[in-house]
């Protein structure tokens, strides 16, 4: 049951992390307008179950007043409201009470703020903590999100219970990940990663929405276009098994689709999201409806 839509307020973000699974930059396109929020907040309500909206990117408090709109649109709509930010905005606590102050007033429900290696590069006086602070002193509900760069956590036969995972840190291997943090980890041979194991794409809690219509079920797998037909439609009628890209993955992984479509590929992967992420950007081509958009690739992206 779908109870989550979590709107990519903009592609464009003042940082262009390693692990960013949206190959996010501060010259990448695609925003959203607020008539946009408001068709996504009607269809939302068609649909019964969505009880959370999210407003992320990129970085969504680059296009402050349109996020204070959507967030009070949504809550006025009877959502509950949350935002994923770096918060680049807190040079001072002081600053940070001024952005935080009329969203807390708007009753924003949940703030999440990443505050890690690659957005504070090791500082213990930074943006996320400020943030995190004026947060706590408004009564906003909220919690950092803290990803490391990728370790090895430990080699099968050291200790590992069967099929844990090798690698530490908390990084996804989609977008920019794959291309900046891969070297020197651990792999598994590619037929024995034959499941999603992050994603319900039979029957999905949560999906992302981007400026350009599409809905993601996982970032880059959209399950059609919002602006060519509406969100509640596309969600009532979406059934894994006859989307070309979901099925296979539901079947049997990765592994399953790049055996469907005959994709050349390598005998190890680090994990799940790291084969198949090169099987889809593989395929991109030959299903641009599905496998979009190109920016969630590294591709045509202003980098």
């Amino acid at each position: 049951m779908l109870t989550e839509i979590h709107i990519f307020l903009t592609y464009k973000c003042t940082y262009e992390c390693d692990h960013c699974f949206l190959y996010s930059n501060p010259e990448a396109d695609g925003t959203i307008t607020i008539q946009q929020i408001r068709n996504v907040l009607e269809e939302s309500q068609k649909i019964g179950s969505v009880k959370w909206i999210y407003f992320e990117g990129g970085e969504p408090f680059l296009f402050y007043p349109l996020l204070f709109e959507g967030v009070k649109l949504a809550r006025n709509m009877g959502f509950q409201v949350g935002i994923v930010t770096n918060a680049y905005w807190a040079t001072s606590q002081k600053v940070a009470e001024l952005k935080l102050r009329p969203l807390q007033e708007l009753g924003l429900d949940f703030l999440s703020i990443s505050d890690d290696i690659f957005h504070n590069r090791g500082r213990t006086d930074n943006f996320a903590k400020r943030a995190l602070t004026v947060a706590h002193k408004l009564g906003i509900p909220s919690s950092p999100i803290c990803i490391q760069k990728p370790f090895v956590e430990a080699l099968p036969g050291q200790g590992l219970e069967k099929g844990a995972p090798v690698v530490g840190g908390g990084a996804m291997f989609k977008g920019r990940a794959v291309d900046k943090l891969t070297e020197g980890l651990p792999q598994k041979p590619w037929d024995k990663l034959i499941q999603c194991p992050h994603e319900d794409l039979q029957s999905p809690s949560r999906v992302h929405l981007d400026s350009h219509g599409h809905i993601h079920l996982c970032q880059g797998i959209s399950m059609g276009n919002i602006w060519q037909r509406p969100l509640s439609e596309l969600i009532d009628e979406y059934k894994a098994g006859e989307h070309p890209i979901c099925a296979p993955l539901t079947m049997g992984g990765p592994a399953a689709l790049a055996r469907q479509y005959e994709v050349d590929h390598e005998e190890e992967y680090i994990d799940e999201c790291h084969f198949c992420y090169l099987t889809r950007r593989e395929l991109i081509d030959r299903f641009p409806m599905y496998l979009a958009p190109r920016q969630v690739y590294g591709l045509d992206a202003k980098e």
